[in-house]
């Protein structure tokens, strides 16, 4: 089986999965979520002309006073009458403006005595001052989120403000990680000379926490043909299985029979990249699988490449793949073989210098990075200063 380019790897397994059918959700819990519609405004802000200071509300043409003062108009309170020649109404920020005025003194413009003010100081200077004019903000009808937006507590007290209570949203994506191989234990047991703590699971289900999905970690599955069988059937109701180890062509590589024995299929094998060539994709039921190396350099990049995307993409995300930019090598580089390279690195001031080790278990490495450099399959040899084209971490 030849291997796969990247981008297309990509393509195929983004057309595998459509995004999830919307649910209610309440606007409290919204954050995160990408809109699939446009969000429009309910009800018109403000409803009213509302004060934008402390002060009174006049008439414009009774200046320079004075005036005498007929009420009082507080937020939720409104002045339930109107104001006439020579009146004013004390008025607080928020508060509707009275019915016959027209704009606003500031308190630190007039004294006030007998119920009665003044004017002492310079005064609004304009007709209209300090309003606040009904829809100023925005009108019911207009659309205020478009489809594709990534909701963030900004637009959550705009929704609130427009009058949504709940909104519709892509359901989240149900993920089950699995972890196979008969050399993990549970992160903090006693490690055997032969043992390694399962770092896999919860390196991927913390790199999710930040995506609008429900993660379940099914933990360590022995390393026997039945048992993994038995694992991916029970989760074939979830929307993406996800598996670590196992994916090669060894005699206990048992990830791609486990599959095919829970009813499972297999689109696509083996991809054209370093670290990450045994990354399997096919479906089980209606879940899509996704297996990953068991190395973990090899997990988090083919994740960052693969996993991350098709969560984004089912939870309704427009651009789901990671997004490229520009940045200059801070040292050189050999050619490239036949696969397109991931290169951890370390980014600083624009300039990414590769980690010393590239090792796909290299974890200390891996945490020193916060990007990778993407080498194309077959590029030549580049020099230190060179532009070259990184994806974040």
């Amino acid at each position: 089986m030849s291997l796969l380019p990247v981008a297309e790897a990509q393509g195929r397994l983004l057309a595998m999965a459509q995004p999830l059918p919307d649910e209610s959700v309440a606007i409290a819990q919204a954050a995160g979520r990408w809109t699939t519609s446009d969000i429009a405004a309910r009800r018109t802000q403000p409803a009213s002309d509302l004060s934008a200071m402390d002060g009174y509300a006049i008439r414009y043409a009774d200046m320079p006073g004075p005036w005498r003062v007929i009420g009082e108009s507080a937020a939720g309170a409104a002045f339930g009458g109107e104001v006439k020649p020579g009146e004013a109404v004390r008025i607080y920020t928020g508060a509707v403006m009275p019915d016959g005025a027209d704009t606003v003194i500031v308190q630190e413009d007039i004294t006030s005595a007998d119920g009665r003010i003044t004017l002492t100081g310079d005064g609004p200077g304009a007709l209209g001052k300090h309003i606040r004019r009904a829809g100023s903000d925005f009108r019911e009808g207009q659309t205020l989120i478009p489809a594709g937006t990534a909701l963030t507590p900004r637009h959550i007290a705009l929704a609130a403000l427009a009058g949504w209570g709940a909104l519709a949203l892509p359901r989240l994506p149900r993920i089950a990680i699995l972890s196979s191989g008969a050399e993990l234990v549970p992160p903090g047991a006693a490690c055997g000379p032969d043992q390694i703590p399962a770092s896999n699971s919860v390196m991927l289900s913390t790199m999710l926490v930040g995506l609008p999905c429900v993660v379940e970690d099914l933990g360590i599955i022995t390393d026997e043909l039945g048992a993994l069988t038995q694992a991916m059937r029970s989760v074939r109701d979830h929307d993406i299985i996800v598996s670590t180890g196992g994916a090669s062509v060894g005699d206990h590589d048992l990830v791609k029979p486990a599959l095919e024995a829970a009813g499972g299929s297999i689109d696509f094998w083996k991809i054209r990249m370093r670290p990450g060539k045994p990354l399997i994709a096919g479906r089980l039921g209606d879940a899509l699988f996704l297996g990953l190396p068991g190395n973990p350099v090899s997990a988090y990049v083919t994740a960052h490449l693969f996993l991350l995307p098709i969560v984004r993409h089912m939870a309704g995300c427009p651009t789901p793949l990671p997004q490229m930019a520009g940045a200059r090598l801070g040292a050189a580089m050999p050619p490239v073989g036949g696969r397109d390279d991931y290169v951890r690195a370390e980014l600083t001031d624009g300039v990414a210098t590769p980690v010393v080790s590239q090792d796909s278990a290299a974890t200390f490495a891996l945490a020193q990075a916060n990007c990778l450099i993407r080498r194309a399959a077959g590029s030549g040899a580049a020099r230190a200063g060179e532009d070259a084209e990184i994806i974040t971490l």
